[in-house]
């Protein structure tokens, strides 16, 4: 047993399923350790962001790590944007990354670079393996760092003999790894007990875990027995919703209706995730969106148990359970005439299936809809974390391999799908149940709203053709359907009605391009 096949066996034994990957010469003896070690699926995406952005999504629904098999360097560079996401979403993912061979790295070959240096700022734990024997207790531990709580991206460099010597020693055959988690001390929950029955205003701010559905009906239960608000940060990795779900306010983008919201409360308490600090810097504007006399207070950090703090805590303020508030159901009517970011919303709130997963990468042109589904059957909600665009349509995907049992909708910009439209190949050749909605309103919408925001003046000639998407018009049908994947353009109300609901009433690889 070679190097690569010791680490592809580890991984599988511990619970690794899933290799995405786009692999080079150097990582070759682990692709074909992949047919030679029986448990790990392997799938191929035409660009390593596709890649990695995968198994980003694959990490938050499947609540453990996928691997990725990076080439190099390079390949790790092309995957960098959507490691970043990943990584601000604290997913668990183990992330492969294969190396020149130890003994001729000292050449400085044309694709040799500082690896390390390029992993650190998008991983939790990055480590190099130098010897065949050991590389098994390397994945071992790889996987290990994945499942620290709240979930980190664990990079193990791969030099190349590493993969082809024998290893004398075999995989480590350990069982799947659990969940690593600390628990909140109990002087916390005393004191932000005390906190909350304060006769001041507070607010609970909550991502990570406590978005689950039984972490919402604890926050709910505490905020309204309290007489406090509760809220989430705007880009939550994965938020739970839908009808049954207990209530929830999102913040807002902007940084001055954050201050807005905040203007008035004296005490923020914080469940696995940071205070709120603008997106953006901008002349004379805050970048801290806190009070100056707000108290800020953690009830749990992302490494500690949230869930487990919220039932203390709610132990500890005598919360009652008939203080939760749920959404109800709502469907609304099917719209007629144009098509707009109002009537898509509408019609996407009517026809959303129960169980669905919504990757949501729709930026300027889905302003409508968060709110119009919140009265839809449960379903789960996958925002764009870091902030780094492409993120969407990887991210169905994994999410697709992760629950293939469940119907996933990606809810597509138009300028960001061309970051990652490779996606589509992988999803028609995994025959994945995703219906991918392009938002198509042919501009970088949101940089002309911070054009104005930044002070910049009016946008010349230059500018405009920076911001705008025309000239030619991107073709996504024909992309799509150059891909492998049923596609259709819809330029009315009507149209999008038809079109959505064929493609949530049948299976499979389905885009739709709404011209807005």
């Amino acid at each position: 047993m070679n190097g690569a096949e010791s680490l592809v066996k580890t991984l599988v034994n511990a619970g690794v399923e899933v290799c995405f990957t786009n692999p080079g010469t150097s990582e070759i003896h682990f692709v074909a350790a992949l047919d030679r070690v029986e448990g790990m699926r392997a799938i191929l995406g035409l660009f390593e962001g596709v890649v990695t952005g995968a198994a980003d999504g694959y990490g938050r629904m499947a609540e453990k790590p996928a691997a990725t098999l990076l080439h190099l360097g390079p390949g790790l560079a092309n995957g960098g944007a959507n490691l970043h996401n990943a990584h601000k979403a604290n997913t668990p993912l183990v992330n492969i990354i294969g190396e020149h061979a130890t003994y001729h790295q000292q050449y400085n070959a044309p694709l040799h670079t500082d690896i390390k240096g390029l992993a650190e700022p998008l991983s939790h734990w990055v480590d190099c393996c130098t010897s065949s024997d050991e590389i098994a207790f390397y994945g071992q531990q790889a996987v290990q760092q994945a499942m620290t709580a709240p979930g980190k991206v664990a990079s193990l460099i791969l030099p190349a003999d590493v993969s082809w010597n024998e290893n004398t020693n075999g995989p480590v055959d350990c069982p799947p790894i659990p969940r690593q988690i600390e628990t909140v001390p109990e002087a916390t929950i005393a004191l932000l007990a005390q906190v909350l029955n304060e006769d001041q205003t507070t607010v609970i701010l909550m991502t990570g875990q406590a978005l689950s559905e039984q972490g919402l009906a604890l926050g709910n239960q505490i905020a309204n027995s309290c007489d406090a608000s509760l809220c989430c940060e705007l880009f939550s990795a994965k938020l739970a919703r839908g009808v049954g779900r207990a209530k929830i306010e999102r913040l807002p983008y902007f940084g001055e209706k954050v201050i807005e919201r905040l203007a008035s409360v004296k005490h923020l308490i914080l469940v696995g995730c940071s205070a709120p600090v603008a997106f953006f810097a901008y002349p004379n504007a805050e970048s801290n969106l806190v009070p100056s006399d707000c108290n800020v207070h953690t009830l749990a950090t992302p490494e500690q148990d949230a869930i487990k703090a919220l039932q203390d805590l709610a132990l500890a303020t005598h919360a009652s359970a008939d203080n939760i508030q749920y959404y109800a159901p709502h469907t609304p009517e099917l719209p007629s005439g144009d098509l707009n970011m109002s009537s898509l919303a509408t019609t996407f709130a009517a026809l959303l299936p129960e169980n669905a997963i919504i990757s949501d990468e729709a930026n300027t042109s889905g302003a409508f809809l968060f709110p119009m589904s919140q009265g839809c059957p449960k379903h789960d909600w996958l925002s764009l974390t870091g902030g780094a665009i492409g993120q969407g349509l990887p991210v169905a995907l994994g999410a697709a391999v992760a629950c293939p049992d469940r119907k996933v909708i990606s809810m597509q910009a138009d300028g960001s799908a061309m970051y990652t439209i490779q996606s589509l190949w992988t999803i028609a050749r995994e025959n994945l149940d995703v219906t991918v909605v392009i938002l198509a309103n042919r501009s970088y919408a949101i940089l002309q709203i911070e054009f104005a925001r930044l002070g910049a003046g009016a946008p010349g000639n230059k500018s405009k053709s920076l911001l705008d998407l025309s000239n030619p018009n991107l073709d996504f049908v024909s992309i799509a359907q150059g891909m492998g994947i049923n596609a259709s353009q819809a330029s009315s109300a009507e149209e999008f009605n038809e079109q959505f609901a064929e493609a949530m009433n049948n299976h499979g690889p389905r885009l739709i391009e709404a011209i807005l």
